[in-house]
């Protein structure tokens, strides 16, 4: 494929620049065509499977599996094409070799295959977001299927493995405070597997989750049920107003795992925070890692992705509530500003080192 050489000349046309983003579009068709198959491989178990066992032709790999085989062939015909599964032509067997499968599979510390999922999702509401780019508006929650689902699987790379060693510690008196016994909120808690996780840990503390998906804290509600935990409850609520319907001086610790940006109204969200924490109060907010200015965006090592998401998920969904669209990229300039405007008077941020994706607030009045 090249097109460059059939350009008319123009005076100031630079054809190795063009001939140079040429070849990094065709190489991202290529990438963009495996991440689809590792969404799939994902979602079906072939790349756990793969990368439990020894070469495996397509047959055996099929049947062990459960899948029709025509499909799991050329499921592997593409990923061999790509490079990430290795074939063997005289045994017809295929391999996922052992490197690609501690980044690919759940023998690794991260199974960042998890991650393939966001575009597939993403892509189903491509024509209600171009209506959008028409007419305004956005896109409902409602339109979203599995978002919840793929969401709680990503904060099972970056919050739950490092919640107690890493996040929590960020707050050096936390972690004694909550064995003790404080009262805990987490707002828009999706799934709650943080909450979950941190009612099972400190039984003396009290926890609470709010968002605004019925299907999230349905789920949240029934896990918490089968685990035996009676110091969690989940509600459906809408923060928009919270600045005004947050319960004063009711929560010791409070916390949002990437939820302040796509929100109506963030600094109702906010304002309430501050409402609702004791004078001796903390609140912890991860949120994106990002700078408010687009020309700092450019060597985001996740950049072009996370305003992609915010495109197609994170500021539609506000603005489809009348909100204010923040978007995922809102930045850490913009975070400060709103945090210093929603009264927060001790403001500090960090990065922890297993999170490029991320920045960690820690917040006191």
């Amino acid at each position: 494929m090249s097109t460059v050489q059939q350009q008319q000349p123009i005076s100031d046309f630079d054809t190795t620049r063009a001939a140079d983003f040429e070849e990094r579009y065709v190489k991202a068709l290529n990438e963009g065509g495996m991440l689809q198959l590792v969404s799939l491989g994902h979602r079906c178990g072939l790349l756990n499977r793969l990368a439990d066992r020894e070469p495996v032709t397509s047959s055996e790999l099929a049947h062990r599996s459960k899948l029709d085989e025509r499909y799991v062939r050329e499921w592997l015909g593409g990923l061999t094409a790509a490079g990430v599964v290795e074939h063997d032509p005289d045994t017809m067997t295929y391999r996922l070799p052992a490197e690609y499968a501690a980044i690919l599979s759940d023998q690794g510390d991260a199974n960042l295959a998890v991650f393939a999922q966001y575009l597939p999702l993403l892509g189903q509401v491509e024509d209600d977001v171009l209506d959008c780019f028409h007419h305004g508006g956005g896109v409902p929650y409602a339109r979203y299927h599995r978002f919840h689902e793929v969401m709680a699987e990503d904060s099972g790379q970056t919050v739950l493995p490092a919640l107690f060693d890493a996040i929590l510690p960020l707050a050096p008196e936390l972690t004694q405070r909550l064995e003790l016994g404080i009262r805990v909120l987490d707002l828009g808690c999706g799934r709650g597997m943080a909450l979950m996780k941190m009612a099972e840990r400190f039984p003396a503390s009290r926890f609470v989750g709010y968002d605004l998906s019925q299907e999230a804290i349905g789920w949240a509600s029934e896990r918490a049920i089968q685990l035996g935990l009676s110091n969690v409850q989940f509600q459906v609520r809408d923060l928009t107003d919270f600045d005004r319907t947050a319960e004063p001086a009711c929560f010791d610790f409070v916390v949002t795992f990437d939820a302040i940006h796509d929100q109506a109204k963030p600094l109702n969200l906010l304002r309430g925070i501050r409402r609702t924490l004791k004078s001796n109060g903390v609140y912890l907010a991860q949120d994106i890692h990002a700078s408010s200015h687009h020309h700092h965006d450019r060597g985001h090592p996740l950049g072009t992705l996370l305003y992609t998401i915010s495109v197609m998920h994170c500021m539609t969904v506000s603005l489809a509530q009348g909100g204010e669209g923040l978007g995922t990229m809102w930045g850490r300039e913009r975070a400060r500003d709103y945090f210093t405007r929603a009264g927060f008077g001790d403001i500090e941020v960090h990065q922890l080192p297993h999170d490029v994706q991320n920045d960690y607030w820690v917040l006191r009045p």
